[in-house]
C-alpha cells in the first residue's frame, strides 16, 4: 500500500499567544533594564565650592539636640533637632550637612548627607532663623552613642 503525502499546513500562533510572548519580552527587557541601572555607583555629590566655604562661618547651628526613641515597628529612630540662622547678607536655596557617627574607637560608622535647609522646608533669607529636624534608623549598633558631626557639605544662593 502506497502512503500518500498530503501537505501540511503550518501551525497558525493565537493573538494571545503572540500578546504574551511580546509582554515576557519586553519584561525581561525592563528588569534587565533597571537592575543594570540599580548596579551603577550613585553620582558623587558636588564638592564644596570656595563661595559656599567663605559663607560657611555666616551659618550658625544652634539649640543643637539629640533624641531616641522607638517607632511603630519597634525599631530604634535617633532624631537630631536644632535651628540654623544665617547671619550672612545673602539668601540661601539649599544646605546640606553631612552627620558623621563614629564608634567607641573613632572610626566613622555612618557618614549620611541631608538638607536642612532646602525644596521641602523652603530657603533661607540674610538674618532668618529656621527649625530643623533630622531622623535617622540605619545608625550601625557599634555607633557610640554621641552626637554625631554636623559638617556644612553644601551651599547653593538664591
Amino acid at each position: 500500500m502506497e502512503e500518500s503525502k498530503l501537505p501540511v499546513a503550518p501551525a497558525k500562533l493565537s493573538p494571545a499567544v503572540i500578546v504574551v510572548a511580546v509582554l515576557v519580552a519586553a519584561g525581561g527587557v525592563a528588569f534587565w533594564y533597571l537592575d543594570r541601572a540599580a548596579k551603577q555607583p550613585a553620582a558623587a555629590p558636588p564638592p564644596v565650592t570656595d563661595e559656599a566655604k567663605a559663607y560657611a562661618g555666616k551659618l550658625k547651628l544652634s539649640d543643637v539636640d539629640m533624641s531616641a526613641r522607638e517607632d511603630y515597628f519597634h525599631n530604634k529612630v535617633v532624631e537630631i533637632t536644632g535651628k540654623i540662622q544665617n547671619t550672612g547678607d545673602r539668601a540661601l536655596g539649599l544646605v546640606e550637612i553631612n552627620c558623621v557617627f563614629h564608634d567607641p574607637y573613632g572610626q566613622v560608622v555612618l557618614r549620611q548627607r541631608t538638607p536642612i535647609v532646602g525644596n521641602k522646608a523652603g530657603g533661607l533669607a540674610p538674618g532668618a532663623e529656621k527649625p530643623f529636624r533630622l531622623p535617622f534608623d540605619t545608625i550601625p549598633e557599634s555607633w557610640n552613642n554621641i552626637m554625631p558631626q554636623l559638617v556644612i557639605a553644601r551651599i547653593d544662593f538664591q
